[in-house]
C-alpha cells in the first residue's frame, strides 16, 4: 500500500459472485459509448443494485436481470447533447425536458435490440415515482417494474453521494436520512390523488432499508481498509524513528569513521526522495496521518451506529 492511497467509495464485493464480466460482456461494452462519469455512474448503480437485491432475498435469476437493467438504465443519455448533459449550473425547464428524455431514448434503444429488449424497462422506468410523481409516463405504484424501483433508490443514492462529493462514508447517514424524506407522502400529491398515493412517497421502503445495510457494509470495508493503511504507516513511521535514533547515536561519536558507520546506516533505510535534511519533517507527516486515520476510524464507526438506528 501506497503513500498515495486513496479510498474507493465503493466496496467491490458481492459483484464477482455472479459472473458478471461474463454474463453481460455484449450489455458492458455499450457503456464504452458513454462518457466517463455516466459510465462510472452506470456501474455504481449497478453494483448497489446488486446488493440491495441480495438484501431483500432476492432469487439470483431476479438478481442478474435487475442488474443487468441498472448497467442499462442510462444508455440513453448517449442521444443527450453534451451542452446539457454536463452544463455547469441548473438546467433550464426546456433543457430539464430534453434531459428527461433520456430514458425514453434508452427504452427504445433497447427495445430495437433482441439481446436488450428484455432490460429496457430499466431505462424506462427508473426515474418513475410511486406516488406518481416521476417521469416520463407518471407511473405509480405497482405500475412500476420492482427492479426499476431497486434501480430508482440506487441511482438517487449515487447521484447524491456524486453531487456531494463523498470520499468517506463520514456523514453519509444525512443523505440516506434526506432519502427517508423521499419514503414520505407528498402533501400536494395527497392532496390531488388521496385514494391511490396516500400510502406512497416517491421511494420504496424496502429497498431503501437493503441500501442501508450496504452502507454499513461499505462502512466497515472502509474501516478495514482504513486499518490496513495505518499498518502501512504506523511501519513507515518506525523506520523513519530508526532514522532519527541512528542520527542521535552519530551526533555522539566523535570518530570519523563511527560517524560515518550511522550515517550509511541512515542512508539505507531513506525511502525514495527522503534525506538527510527532510526525514524529520516526513516523519511528522506520518505522525499526522496516523492521527487523522485513527479518527477517521472513531467516525466511521459513530456514523455505523447512527445508520443502524435509521427507520424508514
Amino acid at each position: 500500500m501506497s503513500a498515495d492511497y486513496k479510498f474507493d467509495f465503493y466496496s467491490p464485493m458481492n459483484m464477482a459472485n455472479y459472473n458478471l464480466n461474463q454474463t453481460m460482456r455484449y450489455q458492458l461494452a455499450l457503456l464504452d459509448n458513454l462518457d466517463h462519469i455516466t459510465k462510472r455512474h452506470c456501474q455504481n448503480v449497478a453494483n448497489l443494485t446488486c446488493r440491495i437485491c441480495e438484501y431483500l432475498g432476492c432469487k439470483k435469476e431476479f438478481i442478474l436481470y435487475a442488474t443487468m437493467c441498472a448497467y442499462l438504465h442510462d444508455i440513453g443519455k448517449i442521444f443527450i447533447p453534451h451542452n446539457i448533459l454536463f452544463k455547469d449550473g441548473k438546467l433550464t425547464e426546456e433543457e430539464y425536458g430534453v434531459m428527461k428524455n433520456h430514458t425514453v431514448f434508452g427504452y427504445n434503444l433497447c427495445m430495437k435490440d433482441p439481446k436488450l429488449k428484455l432490460y429496457a424497462e430499466g431505462a424506462l422506468y427508473h426515474h418513475e415515482c410511486l406516488d406518481g410523481s416521476g417521469y416520463p409516463n407518471g407511473a405509480s405504484g405497482k405500475e412500476i417494474p420492482y427492479a426499476s424501483q431497486i434501480i430508482h433508490v440506487a441511482d438517487i443514492f449515487d447521484a447524491l453521494v456524486t453531487k456531494r462529493h463523498y470520499t468517506t462514508h463520514v456523514n453519509i447517514s444525512s443523505t440516506l436520512k434526506d432519502l427517508i424524506k423521499e419514503t414520505v407522502p407528498s402533501p400536494q400529491v395527497v392532496a390531488l390523488d388521496a385514494l391511490y398515493n396516500s400510502n406512497n412517497g416517491k421511494i420504496n421502503k424496502k429497498p431503501l432499508n437493503a441500501l442501508f445495510k450496504v452502507v454499513i457494509d461499505d462502512t466497515y470495508y472502509e474501516i478495514s481498509e482504513t486499518k490496513e493503511y495505518v499498518r502501512y504507516l504506523k511501519n513507515e513511521l518506525s523506520r523513519l524513528i530508526q532514522i532519527a535514533e541512528f542520527e542521535i547515536q552519530r551526533d555522539k561519536k566523535k570518530s570519523q569513521k563511527a560517524k560515518e558507520y550511522y550515517e550509511n546506516g541512515m542512508k539505507v533505510l531513506f525511502a525514495r526522495n527522503e534525506n538527510f535534511d527532510n526525514y524529520k519533517e516526513v516523519l511528522e507527516d506520518y505522525r499526522k496521518a496516523i492521527d487523522t486515520k485513527l479518527e477517521l476510524i472513531d467516525n466511521l464507526y459513530r456514523e455505523i451506529k447512527i445508520i443502524k438506528k435509521l427507520k424508514c
